[in-house]
């Protein structure tokens, strides 16, 4: 191992000196913004900037330079983020969430992958392999996709089922299949560029795959997995699929944002053909305006007070519960859908203006159509969550 000293925390960070770092950067973020959707990754003068403001390691462990900020100044950074591209944004939030795998992975192995390399980022996605146990380790084949920030990720993770060296798959105590996700360089995996996509199309979320690749036991992560967890600061009585939701709505909020404000500076000088007035003095126009603006202010306020609250009693000691769970996946839905309706309002009301590249609404509306087809974004969660209300058991995915 080497004998680099392990990074140290960034001392008295705050979430007001972050997010002044995102605006330092917002002129930079901007104008590369036509290179990231054109050439569909982070190029890397703007990744460099983003790990010198720390910006990848917003969730990560204190012991191994991260900063572990609270979930509701996790959102308020993706959403400021969002405002300037959406694509880097959407990276920042996915590789925050993986990060939080360092909390139950064995700390030689956390400083491995993080400790002594301040670039270091982890990417996954949804995919179908296998874990055959060999030895201390496991032999990996299978392919993975949606991984997303995986061109610029230093490690890659490929959650698998857990097979013995007999063929028959690993069960636990309550007989059910045993799967974990295996963390390997990602200098070991076969890259295939499948993201040809109308939206978030810097976030590279390709697809990767490997072949009887050995991975160490300890290397091999049941992540959110309390009986396993070995860094036990507060963040992580959070999954991970509760921050990459209040991350991810944090950035569809901040599309529609920048949607929304465009607009109203667009309607101050445009007179539609044929039309007698600019849209500002347009009755409808006004009226959709300030429902707009209520509808963003009221969703931002929803996902702050609930994130605010729970966290508040998790740091206090509590433990993080079923409802807790259901009230932040209800308002980080209700946040992406929110943003969802605003931008849709604002895209037909700028007419042809909206359909051209050089305009704020053309590829932020892709963005955020892409945001709501994500996992984070189903529809669905709002019937998860009105059963749950109605006394049946939550059923909310963990990944």
């Amino acid at each position: 191992m080497s004998q680099h000293a392990t990074l140290s925390p960034d001392p008295d960070v705050s979430v007001e000196s972050l997010l002044d770092r995102v605006e330092d950067l917002s002129g930079m973020i901007e104008g590369l913004s036509p290179k990231i959707e054109e050439d569909r990754r982070l190029p890397p003068e703007l990744l460099e900037a983003l790990h010198d403001a720390k910006l990848f390691r917003l969730l990560l462990p204190k012991a191994y330079g991260g900063l572990e900020i609270a979930p509701p100044d996790f959102y308020r950074l993706t959403f400021a983020l969002a405002q300037h591209d959406a694509s880097t944004a959407w990276c920042i939030g996915q590789a925050n969430g993986c990060s939080m795998a360092a909390a139950y992975l064995y700390p030689t192995v956390a400083d491995e992958i993080w400790g002594q390399d301040p670039h270091a980022v982890l990417a996954w996605g949804p995919g179908k392999g296998q874990a055959v146990v060999e030895g201390d380790g496991y032999r990996v084949t299978g392919k993975w996709s949606f991984a997303s920030g995986m061109r610029h990720a230093t490690w890659l993770g490929a959650h698998s089922p857990v097979i013995e060296a007999d063929g028959t798959p690993r069960v636990d105590e309550n007989g059910k299949p045993v799967a974990r996700t295996m963390l390997f360089p990602a200098a070991s995996a076969e890259i295939t560029d499948i993201w040809n996509v109308m939206g978030l199309r810097g976030t590279a979320s390709d697809a990767f795959a490997v072949e009887d690749l050995y991975v160490p036991a300890d290397h091999a992560v049941s992540r959110d997995n309390p009986a396993e967890r070995q860094y036990h600061g507060a963040l992580y009585n959070f999954i991970t699929s509760n921050l990459y939701a209040t991350g991810f709505s944090g950035v569809a909020q901040g599309i529609a944002r920048t949607m929304h404000d465009s607009f109203m500076k667009l309607a101050a000088d445009k007179a539609p053909r044929n039309m007698p007035h600019v849209l500002r003095d347009n009755a409808v126009v006004q009226s959709e305006v300030a429902i707009g603006d209520a509808r963003l202010k009221a969703a931002r306020a929803f996902i702050l007070k609930e994130t605010t609250e729970i966290w508040e009693e998790v740091r206090a000691g509590a433990p993080l519960t079923d409802d807790h769970r259901a009230r932040m996946r209800l308002a980080s839905t209700f946040g992406i859908h929110e943003a969802k309706a605003v931008a849709d309002t604002v895209y037909d009301a700028a007419g042809a203006t909206a359909i051209f590249n050089d305009n704020a609404f053309e590829r932020r509306f892709r963005d955020l159509h892409t945001v709501t087809q994500q996992m984070q974004g189903r529809r669905d969660h709002f019937r998860t969550v009105g059963a749950y209300m109605f006394g049946h058991p939550l059923a909310l995915s963990s990944g």
